[in-house]
C-alpha cells in the first residue's frame, strides 16, 4: 500500500530469501509454524495508519464505558461463565478489513474482536525475521507508543508474570501440541519464560492447582489463558479427566476467560462509528434489508469463521433457531490494496493491545495480519495460493 516501499520489496524478492526467511522462524522460536505464512509483510501508509488507531480508540471508547458490563451480560452463555473475573480484559485484538472509500482512499473496516491473546509472542518473532531477511525500510515500525523488541517483551512479562514466580505462571491449553498456533505457545515460553501445561496435566486440591514441573509438583498462581471455553466444552467429553475451570478456584486469570465473550462480535451492535459496520442482533432487526447481498450472517458464539454465512438469503435468516446468538452485519468490501507477482491480494489488520492493571487505558503495542486471495481470509483457506497467509504490518506514521 506503500507504493514505492512495494515496488523494492517485489523486485528484491527470491525464493531464497523466503526460505531462509522460513528458517529464521523456525530457529528463532523452535519449532516451524503450522500455517502457510505469507511471503509479504504489509506496508501501511500513515493515512492508512491513522484511521486504524483512530477506529481502535473509538473501539476503545465503547469498552471503557461504565455500563460496559452492564450492556454486555447477556454476552456470556450461562453454562460458560467462569468465577472471579475482573475489571478489565489484559488483552485486546480488533480485526480490520482494508477497503477503499468512496474517495478510493484506503479506510479500515472492523470485521472482529476479542477480548483474547493470540500471537502476541510470535508476531514479533515474525516481524523480526522481515526485517533480518528482507529490506525493510528503517522509518516503518511493526510496534506503536514508542515500543521496541526489548521493551514489548518487558511489557508482556510484567502483564502476564508480574511478580511471580514465573514457574508458577502456566499457558494453559487444550493439547497445546495439537493447535496450529503452538508456535506461539513455543516463544512464549522463550520469552515470557512460562511453561505450557494442557488442561488435563493440571492437579487440583482443594481449591488450589499444580502441575509436574521437572518431576516436581508446583503451584499455579496464575493462568495465561488461551483456552477457548465453547471449544472446551465442545471436546470436554473427549478429553482426559481435567479440573473443572468453573468452579471456585484460588487462582488469577490473564485474561479472565469471560472477556472472550464480552468483547467479541457481541460488542459490535454496540460500536457506532465510519469504520465499524453497521450490525443488528438477529433477534432486534427491525425488517430484513431487501438487499441481503450485502450483508453476512455471523454466530456470536465460533472461532475462526466457522458458521459465518456470507452470501446470505431469507431461508438463512428464517432457518436460524436462535437469533438471539446471531448477528447481522453490513458486509465490507475488500480492496486488492497489496500488489504481487502472482496478482493482487486483500488482507485483514489485526490491532494488538494489551491492558495492564496499572493503566487507566488499553496500549496498542503490536499487530497482526492475513493475506488472502480468496472469499475468505484465514491461513487455512489458502493452501494452494502463493503469497498468502499470516503476516504482519509495518506501518508509516505522520
Amino acid at each position: 500500500m506503500i507504493p514505492k516501499v512495494r515496488q523494492a520489496y517485489n523486485q528484491q524478492f527470491t525464493d531464497d530469501r523466503y526460505q531462509a526467511f522460513l528458517e529464521g522462524i523456525a530457529q528463532d522460536a523452535g519449532i516451524a509454524p503450522d500455517f502457510r505464512v505469507a511471503e509479504t509483510p504489509v506496508f501501511v501508509p500513515a493515512d492508512l495508519t491513522s484511521k486504524l488507531i483512530q477506529a481502535c480508540e473509538e473501539i476503545v471508547n465503547v469498552v471503557l464505558r461504565p455500563d460496559f458490563k452492564s450492556i454486555t451480560k447477556d454476552a456470556i452463555p450461562p453454562d460458560l461463565k467462569v468465577p472471579h473475573e475482573n475489571e478489565h480484559p489484559h488483552f485486546i485484538v480488533i480485526d480490520f478489513a482494508v477497503c477503499q472509500d468512496e474517495a478510493g482512499a484506503y479506510s479500515p473496516r472492523l470485521i472482529e474482536l476479542q477480548g483474547f491473546p493470540t500471537m502476541y509472542a510470535f508476531q514479533d518473532v515474525m516481524a523480526r525475521q522481515f526485517k533480518n531477511h528482507f529490506p525493510i525500510p528503517e522509518q516503518l515500525s511493526n510496534f506503536f507508543n514508542g515500543i521496541n523488541e526489548k521493551t514489548y517483551y518487558q511489557l508482556l512479562r510484567e502483564m502476564i508474570v508480574g511478580n511471580l514466580p514465573a514457574e508458577e505462571v502456566v499457558l494453559l491449553e487444550i493439547k497445546p501440541e495439537e493447535q496450529k498456533t503452538r508456535i506461539d505457545f513455543a516463544s512464549t515460553e522463550k520469552y515470557i519464560g512460562i511453561r505450557t501445561v494442557c488442561l488435563t496435566k493440571l492437579i487440583q486440591e482443594g481449591k488450589k492447582l499444580f502441575y509436574m514441573r521437572d518431576g516436581v509438583k508446583t503451584p499455579v498462581q496464575r493462568i495465561f489463558n488461551r483456552i477457548i471455553f465453547d471449544d472446551l466444552q465442545k471436546q470436554s467429553g473427549h478429553l482426559e479427566p481435567h479440573v473443572n475451570l468453573f468452579q471456585d478456584l484460588d487462582v488469577e486469570w490473564i485474561t479472565h476467560p469471560n472477556w472472550f465473550y464480552r468483547i467479541s462480535k457481541y460488542t459490535m451492535p454496540f460500536i457506532h462509528s465510519e469504520f465499524v459496520p453497521k450490525s443488528w442482533f438477529l433477534h432486534e432487526l427491525p425488517v430484513v434489508p431487501a438487499d441481503l447481498e450485502n450483508y453476512v450472517l455471523k454466530p456470536l458464539f465460533s472461532f475462526a469463521g466457522q458458521g459465518v454465512v456470507i452470501d446470505v438469503t431469507k431461508q438463512d435468516i428464517d432457518n436460524v433457531k436462535d437469533p438471539e446468538n446471531w448477528i447481522l452485519q453490513r458486509k465490507v468490501k475488500y480492496a486488492p490494496a497489496i500488489q504481487t507477482p502472482t496478482g493482487p491480494a486483500i488482507c485483514e489488520i489485526r490491532m494488538m493491545y494489551i491492558w495492564p492493571d496499572s493503566s487507566p487505558r488499553p496500549i496498542l503495542v503490536h499487530n497482526l495480519s492475513r493475506i488472502s486471495k480468496g472469499k475468505m481470509i484465514g491461513v487455512g483457506f489458502n493452501s494452494t495460493d502463493t503469497w498468502v497467509g499470516g503476516s504482519c504490518c509495518f506501518f508509516e506514521f505522520a
